[in-house]
């Protein structure tokens, strides 16, 4: 196929794709059954039903002391994101959300897609930098790549997420995550700071149906935890990720929460039972310090750093605080022990 070929034909079937995604009685183009070998019970538009593509680990080198190449990839893989339900997710990496991004304040961000998604044009929408979106954010075209560079000047908790429109189609189909910007002095606790995690909250709505996405409830609402680093649990956002794999830490330790809402519509309000928050950065600046919450509000993109300290042995669950949520997957739980590795008991949750 000749190359004007082969972008009109890309350029017809992205017009069918999201042309369709605005449809309330229709799911994108036209609905099949998923092949009986993927386990995809839910309906999936044609360009995607044979796709599954296994995750593409992130790539993340520092060239220098304030400049960072990131190559990531936007990939359909399907994620069983409660027991039995198989979703054909749209993602970062194949994870959803997506991997965890950590940078430093001051850092220029070498930034590369590559989309694998043989049908639909994908981007990358980062808020944790300066960028000009009409250039920095454009649509990376299926089976090509696009780069860009832009500075992270700003410390926090970020969120990313696909911003080809719809955009909510994108996000609530799984393209989004977190990225941390680590501030050039720190925070004022780092010091007593024992353990550290990501926790991030996402909904997940009937599968690629746009109506349930923009008037509907969500059907799941869940926590995951990403790797800050080689060797941690990552999970995806799915029901009971950190019920049955609960985080750990031992009596008196100083924990810390890097926590992301990314939404795509409701808010968090996140909490943790059995203690309190001494500490709180709101988006994670330095600047908007905060002691003594009993839960954060979050709004959709919402970032936070909570700190608090463990005081018994026991299980801490981790929730949010409006419970019709909880109650649809968004619980985990925090297991302390004495020495600070799981001793084999019950967890407890919410």
């Amino acid at each position: 196929m000749g190359k004007i070929a082969k972008i009109a034909a890309i350029m017809v079937t992205s017009v069918m794709v999201l042309s369709a995604c605005g449809k309330s009685d229709l799911s994108i183009e036209k609905s099949v059954e998923a092949e009986a070998n993927t386990n995809v019970t839910s309906k999936v538009f044609g360009p995607h039903e044979h796709v599954n593509q296994k995750p593409t680990p992130i790539k993340i080198d520092r060239i220098g002391a304030h400049e960072v190449n990131i190559e990531m990839t936007s990939q359909i893989t399907d994620i069983e994101i409660a027991k039995g339900d198989m979703y054909k997710a749209w993602t970062f990496n194949g994870e959803a959300p997506g991997p965890v991004i950590v940078v430093n304040q001051g850092d220029k961000i070498n930034f590369t897609l590559k989309n694998m998604d043989p049908s639909i044009p994908h981007s990358m929408d980062m808020h944790a930098v300066h960028a000009a979106p009409s250039k920095d954010f454009t649509d990376i075209m299926p089976d090509e790549t696009g780069s860009f560079s832009y500075p992270a000047d700003n410390p926090g908790v970020f969120m990313y997420h696909c911003g080809t429109k719809p955009v909510l189609a994108h996000i609530a189909n799984g393209m989004h995550g977190t990225i941390i910007v680590k501030p050039t002095n720190g925070y004022p606790t780092d010091s007593k700071v024992d353990r550290e995690y990501v926790i991030v909250q996402n909904e997940w709505y009937k599968y690629n149906d746009m109506d349930d996405m923009t008037n509907g409830t969500p059907k799941y609402v869940v926590f995951s935890t990403k790797a800050l680093k080689a060797g941690d649990n990552n999970t995806n956002g799915t029901v009971g990720a950190l019920v049955d794999h609960p985080l750990l830490a031992k009596v008196g330790d100083k924990v810390r929460f890097y926590v992301m809402n990314v939404g795509p519509n409701e808010v968090s309000s996140f909490h943790v039972v059995g203690t309190m928050f001494d500490d709180v950065y709101l988006d994670g600046n330095p600047y908007n310090h905060m002691k003594g919450l009993q839960t954060v509000m979050l709004p959709a993109s919402g970032g936070a750093v909570v700190e608090f300290t463990v005081t018994k042995e026991g299980s801490y669950p981790i929730v949010t605080h409006q419970f019709n949520h909880a109650t649809k997957g968004a619980v985990g739980a925090l297991k302390v022990t004495k020495d600070g590795h799981d001793d084999g008991s019950k967890t407890m949750s919410h």
